[in-house]
């Protein structure tokens, strides 16, 4: 069967560097980092004092009062990135918009963590006696985001959530895409969320020696490819993506972005949290996406890397560049947009796939920022985008990210012709 073309015809996003699409873009161009002392609990007694926390973020401002006491914050944030998308596609709007055929593919990573927290400690701090919200178990389960998005929109096409730890939300992605281009539903919200910063997930992480602990200097501790890097910087947010129909987009007179072109699946099956020291699984998912995509490596300009700050991933990703690129690796732009975000977690995929589509749209590839050292590891002759923004014609791009577990997922982003 012949496949349907699949675009991008709404974004949006609340980030650790702005609070909406718009403002997240611009903070990405600018190299702005999200990164400062956490201000969401008291983590004076913790490894790392720090995080890329959402600013000035009120839910009430966006959801009534009643309701967003119904949800844990990281629905809170799949709301508003969603409010934000559906807007700007204008799809419910449209003459054209089926709810039975428009679906909703979320990713999170964790879900309610914060809710569970609150339930558990609160049982914990207690006489022993049960006493539980009733809505403890509908704030944390993490396909809940997708459900509330679904019930807002009246979207009654397939709904789930996609769990694959930092790869959750370009699964979810990769999931809405296989749906519209096989014909199945005409649309799909889709994207992520994630709000991990708080006791368990800061104390979780840092037992497990995953993030920074530059305490002293905040804003320069995502490190991708630096020589000093000494891990990740939790952050949170999340990122909201309208995909339709190609036809289906062009006949209701929808704006497009991009086009989705391919999307590729892998496992590392090497480490419960390391990635393969060659990088196979890196290797394996970019073959993989550029096979679907039916496109050549000449034929890319940019991939946002997963670069998250580790001693061990940036090396392996970037070998496995090497190796699926050739010559062609030294012509690429590569940044990790990372560097100002930290890390999504779950939502990762969805911010950097805003960051692609933005990419491809107007020409400019957004910087991995906080390089200070050339790690010896690191081939120096790859164009890593450090410092500024760099402007170049970009056809097509691609979006790496990779979770705990050994979970790979690359997608393909091309601009409309």
């Amino acid at each position: 069967m012949e496949l349907k073309r699949v675009v991008i015809t709404g974004i949006g996003a609340i980030s650790p560097v702005g609070n909406t699409a718009k403002e997240t873009w611009e903070g990405l161009k600018n190299g702005k980092s999200g990164a400062a002392n956490i201000t969401l609990f008291d983590a004076a007694k913790f490894k790392t004092q720090f995080a890329c926390e959402v600013k000035d973020f009120d839910p009430t401002a966006y959801i009534d009062r009643k309701e967003a006491r119904k949800m844990d914050r990281f629905t809170h944030f799949a709301m508003v990135a969603a409010d934000e998308a559906m807007a700007d596609s204008g799809l419910v709007d449209s003459p054209q918009f089926n709810p039975d055929r428009t679906g909703v593919i979320w990713g999170s990573g964790i879900g309610g963590i914060t809710t569970f927290q609150e339930e558990s400690f609160g049982f914990a701090a207690g006489d022993g006696s049960p006493r539980f919200n009733p809505f403890f178990i509908p704030k944390m389960i993490a396909d809940i985001a997708g459900g509330q998005i679904s019930m807002k929109y009246n979207l009654r096409g397939p709904n789930f959530t996609t769990v694959s730890a930092c790869a959750s939300s370009t699964n979810a992605l990769i999931d809405a895409f296989n749906y519209i281009r096989l014909g199945q539903i005409d649309a799909c919200m889709t994207g992520g969320s994630e709000a991990a910063i708080n006791i368990s997930g800061m104390g979780g992480f840092n037992a497990m020696h995953a993030l920074s602990t530059r305490n002293d200097d905040p804003s320069t501790a995502s490190r991708p490819f630096d020589k000093d890097r000494d891990g990740f910087v939790l952050a949170e947010g999340g990122a909201a993506i309208v995909l339709e129909e190609y036809e289906f987009a062009k006949k209701r007179g929808a704006t497009i972005y991009a086009e989705m072109i391919g999307g590729g699946m892998s496992a590392d099956a090497h480490h419960i949290t390391a990635p393969h020291p060659e990088g196979l699984g890196a290797k394996a998912v970019m073959d993989n996406a550029l096979a679907d995509a039916k496109i050549n490596p000449s034929d890319v300009g940019y991939i946002n890397v997963h670069g998250t700050s580790t001693p061990l991933g940036d090396v392996a990703e970037l070998k496995a560049i090497k190796t699926v690129f050739g010559d062609q690796a030294y012509n690429l732009n590569i940044s990790s947009t990372k560097s100002m975000t930290g890390h999504l977690l779950g939502a990762a995929g969805a911010i950097e796939t805003l960051a692609v589509v933005m990419a491809v749209r107007e020409n400019i590839v957004p910087p991995t920022i906080n390089h200070f050292t050339d790690d010896p590891a690191i081939d120096s002759k790859l164009n890593l985008t450090f410092g500024t923004a760099q402007e170049r014609p970009i056809d097509i791009a691609i979006s790496n990210t990779f979770g705990f577990g050994g979970h790979n997922a690359s997608i393909v982003v091309r601009k409309l012709k």
